[in-house]
């Protein structure tokens, strides 16, 4: 198999908060970036379509030459991966891989909560999937799980009112819902990878001993950790520091809205999926 760059898939935008702490971490790979943002949002479709969807996505990265790939929504995660691991990766081609952010994500609850209480802020799909709960479960039965889906906070990043004074009302509202249902919660995990974009909203309505679990640096220390221990897949990931950029949306909207999240300007093409 040829060498290639490592794949991120989104829905939209918010892959570009993971995809910037993997590049801090690993900044000498070569990355593709995909979001298919005239299909987003996935967190409200089903589950037959998220996959369809996520499945299309993964053949055009591996098209482009990827051997491996990172779901980088937290939605394609819960709904598509274990499918497109166990029935589609064995058909493609089974020396490639495609990795989530959920697992690596889970993993770092454990060594910071202390009262075994953690809650999870997520799209309504994400919460509905009960993904956070079955994986903390798996590594950690004892851990009590309490979700909140908080519908709003993605179209206050996606239209720039992530900073404004409009945003409280909504996020105040989640944080005191969640509160609610458990007060002795003490790590929260913003299961959605536009979240780290209200995370400065988010601490000002949260009591200062309630830790913030953003994905982003988590799932690049994943990563990093997976690559060591592969050295057969980090050997298929060129390294020249590189990065690309794809839409199925307009090249210009994305490069604006990309702009937000990576504070950068950036070059994009448009594809098609289907």
């Amino acid at each position: 198999m040829q060498q290639g760059a490592i794949g991120l898939f989104d829905s939209g935008y918010g892959g570009l908060t993971i995809l910037e702490e993997i590049r801090r971490l690993l900044p000498q790979y070569d990355y593709v970036y995909l979001g298919d943002n005239a299909r987003t949002p996935y967190g409200t479709r089903s589950y037959e379509v998220v996959y369809e969807f996520t499945l299309q996505a993964v053949k055009r990265l591996f098209a482009e030459g990827c051997p491996l790939i990172i779901l980088a929504c937290n939605t394609a995660s819960a709904k598509a991966l274990r499918t497109i691991q166990q029935n589609d990766l064995p058909k493609m081609d089974s020396r490639r891989r495609v990795l989530g952010i959920i697992r690596p994500t889970v993993e770092s609850v454990a060594g910071l909560t202390r009262t075994n209480h953690v809650g999870v802020f997520g799209t309504q799909g994400t919460i509905q999937s009960e993904s956070y709960p079955l994986e903390i479960h798996k590594l950690f039965p004892e851990i009590v799980v309490t979700g909140e889906a908080c519908p709003m906070w993605v179209p206050l990043v996606e239209n720039g009112e992530y900073d404004s004074p409009g945003a409280d009302f909504f996020i105040r509202k989640n944080v005191d819902s969640i509160l609610k249902k458990d007060s002795l919660i003490d790590t929260l995990i913003l299961g959605c990878t536009h979240y780290p974009l209200l995370e400065n909203k988010i601490r000002q309505y949260l009591p200062e001993k309630i830790k913030i679990v953003s994905q982003g640096k988590y799932v690049a220390a994943g990563l990093a950790d997976y690559l060591k221990r592969h050295p057969e897949m980090d050997e298929l990931c060129t390294k020249k520091a590189s990065v690309r950029f794809y839409t199925t949306e307009s090249e210009r909207k994305f490069a604006d809205m990309a702009s937000v999240f990576l504070k950068n300007e950036i070059r994009v093409k448009r594809l098609s999926l289907e």
